[in-house]
């Protein structure tokens, strides 16, 4: 069994700070990968989510995993840092880059469960559709020439959900923003089928992020006494979607499957993959049920 097969691919993982781009970031490595590690939280100095982790520390994770983490500091809300970027990677690979995943996020301050649309502060919205929406559409315009270039790579869209149903409760913005990733996979796989370029959106479960813990007071070896019965049932830690992207990205029949929108748990069934202690979370499964029996 290969234990690296991504052994030298080039990957460019936006937004890999922390969460599912960290998680994501780390198994590349494992795998093989050299992963270029972007992202507005760096040693150089920290971004409005205020969050201690940085670039650096996981450029470090993915070199002691096993594979080749460049760290490279990048607004990807701003086209001339973005361009840097992969006017840098195009340099230092000698024109190759086998995967990108779009993974900007840091909205999660901007969320308000409490009030509708029009009741809580228009910049709320406006802010998500600036770093998940526009900071891709900025990345994949720079990113995606060097692939068709070569005529051969993968584009991934990181997002929650993997249909275009509303995101009940976590407002319109969100909603907007998540579905329009789905969407953003989708038409870009329909401008590179002729170029041979796969472009699929990728949703973890209930994520067992650093913000998440934090947010229910637990840890990665204490997140059994969260509050949440969902959290405690069926989270996932970062490693179990950097897993479905190693799965995916190895996967010779994947073009075939260029616009689909697929989930860690399709993941599991399809390819076999399993969490860092071993298990397999189906939340599709288990949301399907809760929503059964609630009707």
């Amino acid at each position: 069994m290969n234990t690296q097969p991504l052994q030298g691919r080039v990957a460019v993982v936006a937004g890999a700070t922390r969460g599912a781009g960290r998680g994501i970031a780390i198994k590349l490595g494992e795998a093989g990968a050299i992963v270029y590690v972007t992202g507005r939280s760096s040693r150089e100095g920290s971004s409005d989510v205020g969050r201690s982790e940085t670039i650096e520390e996981t450029a470090e994770l993915v070199a002691a995993a096993g594979g080749v983490g460049i760290a490279v500091r990048t607004d990807h809300t701003v086209p001339e840092q973005v361009e840097a970027l992969f006017r840098r990677v195009g340099k230092e690979q000698e024109g190759r880059l086998d995967l990108l995943v779009n993974d900007v996020w840091g909205c999660e301050q901007y969320i308000d469960f409490e009030r509708k649309f029009w009741e809580q502060p228009l910049s709320n919205a406006l802010i998500m559709q600036e770093r998940a929406v526009r900071s891709h559409l900025i990345t994949s315009y720079y990113g995606v020439p060097l692939m068709v270039a070569r005529r051969s790579g993968l584009v991934i869209e990181i997002t929650d959900g993997d249909d275009y149903s509303v995101r009940e409760g976590a407002g319109v913005g969100y909603s907007v923003a998540k579905v329009g990733n789905i969407h953003l996979a989708a038409a870009l796989a329909s401008e590179l089928k002729p170029y041979g370029v796969t472009s699929i959106s990728l949703t973890p479960g209930f994520l067992r992020s650093e913000q998440m813990l934090d947010h229910f007071g637990v840890t990665a070896e204490t997140w059994r006494d969260a509050s949440d019965p969902h959290f405690r049932a069926v989270s996932e830690t970062p490693a179990y979607i950097g897993a479905a992207v190693v799965a995916l990205a190895s996967d010779p029949a994947l073009f075939e499957k260029t616009g689909q929108a697929f989930s860690t748990w399709r993941c599991a069934d399809e390819y076999g993959i399993r969490d860092a202690d071993g298990s397999r979370p189906h939340w599709g499964n288990y949301y399907a049920n809760i929503r059964d029996n609630t009707k």
